[in-house]
């Protein structure tokens, strides 16, 4: 007995599957972040109140870790359809006027995609200044830590997340039926 022939995935369906996972890779990322930051902050309060210690490098590594956990779970966000915003408008075109709706999305989509794709167009040179220079925070002799892997996880946040733009609107147009 032969098994019936099977069409092949799209490649759209599969591309967006893999930008979903990825994007769940980065959220858990950003949570695992959240958690690192939790133990650290809780270390110094205990040394400072127990030891007469500070941890060092707390601040630098919180003001570090704040940005790279909003780039990382930013898409997750959007993807969830969680992002901020009022739907209150959008909620009633959807009932009155549809494809008005749809449209209206759809451009706000593009300008996401068009604010993100600035940010990473403009960031991408202070990564690789980073990288290249070996620029760190913090004291010499004290604590010192790079920024390259907080630049590098805000450029694949912000990429993610104008991905998510995209991947909003191919979802709209696809229709219920093909999407992931």
């Amino acid at each position: 007995m032969s098994l019936p022939d099977r069409p092949a995935p799209a490649a759209p369906g599969i591309a967006l599957r893999a930008l979903d996972a990825l994007t769940a890779g980065a959220n858990v990322a950003g949570s695992a972040l959240i958690l690192a930051l939790v133990a650290l902050i809780a270390a110094d309060v205990a040394g400072r109140n127990l030891l007469g210690a500070a941890v060092s490098g707390v601040p630098e590594m919180v003001s570090l870790s704040i940005v790279a956990i909003v780039f990382l779970q930013a898409p997750q966000a959007l993807r969830a359809g969680r992002f901020t915003r009022s739907d209150g408008v959008i909620d009633a075109l959807h009932a009155r006027v549809p494809g008005l709706a749809r449209a209206l999305e759809t451009v706000f989509d593009l300008i996401g995609i068009g604010v993100v794709s600035a940010i990473l167009y403009t960031h991408w040179p202070i990564f690789v200044r980073s990288w290249e220079r070996g620029d760190f925070v913090g004291a010499v002799g004290d604590f010192t830590a790079p920024i390259w892997p907080v630049k590098a996880m805000l450029a694949l946040g912000a990429a993610l997340l104008a991905l998510q733009f995209l991947a909003r609107i191919i979802r709209r147009y696809r229709g219920p039926d093909d999407a992931v």
